[in-house]
């Protein structure tokens, strides 16, 4: 390929466990579509760019320099965790759920109720004391209180309560995942969002985070800086992951994140998160439209077929390249790509790269 600067790309799937199993995975189904020689194994999860997976993150210093800010855009309706939710609502769950009364303990909720008359710094340090003292509480401690509510919850539910007001349901789902595991009483901090196709959100570094359920097109910085807590059957590191957090809460209407519509392109909208390192493009193309062209940029890119059938030609390429559900393509910096749909299909495109 030396001198190619347009050229399809052989990506692999990873088997993390948190990724949905055989061919119920988007993921999978985009391989398959993509090779047909590939055979999709239903014994086995495929994750990424799928998520179904909670894991809380501090990404900084971990195990490298960069920091690792990150992108979810839905592709099916997603659920996630993001952010620490206002302190009223914590507050509002300290009353409810005893058994996460008793795990942050009278002192440190009581000092998070008081923090709210004095200042944000205040309420950042109650937070983190309230955060940590559940995160390092005892695991024999922990599965007692963790039975308890489970066990409340699945009598009211069975009954025909609603348990919303307490998020029972997630609840029950993530302790059927991970029982016993002290990540499911993370819902109590964190804001809890559900995405419409095309919505997003935006990680900041250090934000703690979880994806629960769903298809998303996940961008993010290059970096390997994980740190985990809970919900997850990798390395987990508490006291470094309670040192790192932003301890910031916020609605979780502030942590959607919308797109723009280019004023150039009807079917092009640009994510374009406050960071330098990545910049994200969905083109959607109405199967009536028989070429379309994709714009050439300062950087190079990615870009990723969701749906659709074309053949992509450019001004340098020897012969046009097929692509359809699943294929990859690299596009070097300055060079424009013209796609001929091959089946009068819509198109979902997903383009990375870095806007100058």
């Amino acid at each position: 390929m030396a001198g190619q600067r347009v050229f399809p790309l052989s990506c692999v799937v990873q088997h993390y466990a948190w990724g949905k199993m055989g061919s119920s995975s988007e993921v999978a189904r985009l391989l398959a579509s993509n090779d047909p020689l590939a055979q999709i194994a239903e014994d086995k999860p495929y994750a990424e760019e799928l998520a179904e997976k909670l894991h809380l993150q501090a990404p900084q210093h971990y195990p490298d320099a960069n920091h690792k800010p990150e992108m979810a855009i839905a592709l099916t309706s997603f659920q996630g965790l993001c952010g620490f939710r206002p302190v009223e609502e914590i507050l509002t769950f300290l009353k409810k759920v005893p058994e996460f009364q008793f795990l942050i303990g009278d002192a440190a909720s009581t000092q998070l109720r008081q923090s709210t008359s004095i200042d944000a710094q205040a309420v950042a340090s109650a937070l983190r004391n309230c955060f940590s003292q559940l995160m390092k509480s005892e695991k024999k401690v922990v599965v007692e209180q963790l039975n308890l509510l489970v066990k409340r919850v699945s009598q009211q539910v069975s009954a025909g309560n609603n348990m919303e007001d307490i998020c029972g349901e997630l609840l029950l789902q993530l302790h059927q995942q991970y029982p016993g595991d002290i990540g499911c009483f993370a819902i109590y901090f964190l804001n809890l969002l559900t995405l419409k196709p095309g919505e997003a959100m935006f990680l900041e570094a250090n934000v703690p985070h979880a994806y629960v359920k769903g298809d998303c097109v996940e961008c993010m910085a290059c970096s390997d800086n994980t740190v985990r807590a809970g919900l997850t059957p990798k390395f987990i590191d508490v006291p470094t992951l309670c040192e790192m957090l932003s301890y910031t809460p916020t609605p979780s209407k502030d942590r959607l994140f919308l797109p723009t519509q280019s004023q150039e392109d009807p079917y092009l909208f640009i994510y374009d998160p406050p960071v330098p390192d990545f910049t994200i493009m969905k083109m959607e193309v109405p199967g009536s439209v028989t070429e379309y062209k994709v714009l050439a940029l300062d950087s190079a890119s990615i870009l990723l077929m969701v749906e659709g059938t074309v053949t992509a030609s450019t001004p340098t390429a020897q012969a046009a390249i097929s692509l359809q559900r699943g294929g990859v393509l690299f596009i070097g910096a300055n060079e424009s790509v013209s796609l001929k749909l091959t089946v009068p299909e819509d198109l979902l495109m997903f383009r990375a790269c870095c806007l100058l």
